[in-house]
Order: structure tokens, then sequence, then C-alpha cells
């Protein structure tokens, strides 16, 4: 579970914060493919790419040639704190006290055994010859 949360951790971060959004855009890319393979059966995919990204024109369907990957670039996301050169950080002492945890005992003289603390470390009484 924590494999898979930091995968979509990471993916989102690199989604909104590089140009990988625009890979999401491939289904209109080929989408687009299409329209234009409708009006020109002969047209390869080559062709098709060289018209939209080396050449782009301006036609009738501009508005549809700009929502293609890679051909209108965005910011990514970028955040940036500067902190003042008199900036100070103070704790109130009755801030620290809401911190405090009660203390934990590290035994319970309930559950220990009579005679077996003292047994435990005791060296082996047979020798295996």
């Amino acid at each position: 579970m924590k494999k898979l949360i930091s995968i979509v951790l990471l993916t989102l971060f690199l989604v909104s914060t590089t140009e990988l959004y625009q890979l999401l855009k491939i289904p209109t890319l080929v989408e687009h493919y299409f329209e234009h393979k409708a009006l020109n059966p002969e047209m390869p995919l080559v062709a098709f790419l060289k018209t939209h990204y080396e050449h782009p024109a301006k036609d009738g369907d501009y508005g549809k040639d700009q929502k293609l990957p890679f051909v209108m670039h965005s910011q990514p996301l970028v955040l940036v704190f500067t902190l003042n050169q008199n900036f100070e950080f103070e704790f109130k002492k009755d801030f620290l006290n809401l911190f405090k945890s009660p203390k934990i005992l590290s035994k319970d003289e309930d559950f220990c055994l009579k005679g077996f603390k003292s047994s435990v470390w005791e060296p082996p009484r047979i020798l295996f010859s």
C-alpha cells in the first residue's frame, strides 16, 4: 500500500511540476490525426506531425492544433519561500509543555516470573564433546 501511495504522489508531483502533463494530451493527438486521415486518406503520420509541429499554419482547425501535446507550453508550478534576515522563531514555555507525554513503564512486575530473570544468563550445564 505504501508503494502505491508513493507512486501516486510521485506521479502527481511530476505531472504538476514538469511538462509530463503533456502526455495526457496524446488521445487528442490521435483523434486529430484520424480527423485529418478522414479528409486525406493518403496522409502518413510523419506528414501529419510535420504539418503540426515543424511548420504549423493558422488554418481552419488552429484551435484544435493548439490543444495538441507539446504545442503550447506552460510554466511549471514553482513555489519559492524566502525569509527575512530579521526572522526570529520563539517558543513559549507553555507551548512546549503540550508535547510532553506521560512516562511509559518499560516493564511490568506482574508479568515477570520469579526466578526467571536470574536464570536467563546462566551458562550451559551440559558440555557437548
